[in-house]
């Protein structure tokens, strides 16, 4: 029997307008600012603000609010960009890496790409030592990972999350 893989899955977004726009924009570089200071900043009421807000976290668009840490001042010296390819791109062995990469607290980022490599990971650690327990943890000792190369960086030159919003 042959089985068809799902396709990923497709999110339906509210359409945005200019106001929505220019509030994301505002947001994402503080989402801690007051209602009434977004409002005039895009000339809107602030219950309009907080009604569009409301609406954008409904429907996916605002996935979540949270706080940016200073890596250094939590003693999380060591930023690695990791390579990881997988013995094969079975469902069953991509879905289960992934399971894996989203649970572990160390991975700060996770992509499925293309190009030669299965997934690209920024793993963020205290130092070498607890870095080394997690590849062993998460490459070493999987038998679903063929292969990954670590590169180490030397500098954080630019972090973020910030969309560019047309």
């Amino acid at each position: 029997m042959n089985k068809k893989a799902p396709a990923p899955s497709r999110v339906s977004f509210r359409p945005l307008d200019s106001f929505d726009r220019a509030i994301l924009r505002i947001v994402q570089k503080d989402n801690k600012m007051p209602q009434r200071q977004i409002a005039e900043r895009v000339n809107l009421s602030a219950a309009a603000v907080q009604r569009r807000i409301a609406a954008m976290e409904k429907s996916g668009v605002i996935t979540r609010n949270s706080a940016t840490v200073d890596a250094r001042a939590v003693q999380m010296g060591i930023t690695s960009i990791v390579e990881v390819m997988l013995t094969d791109e079975r469902l069953q062995t991509v879905d289960n890496a992934k399971a894996l990469f989203r649970a572990a607290p160390e991975v700060q980022q996770c992509y499925y790409v293309t190009g030669g490599v299965s997934f690209m990971l920024v793993i963020v650690s205290q130092d070498m030592t607890t870095y080394e327990e997690t590849t062993r943890r998460l490459f070493a000792q999987n038998d679903s990972v063929a292969s990954y190369r670590s590169l180490i960086a030397l500098d954080r030159v630019k972090t973020g999350n910030d969309i560019l919003i047309p």
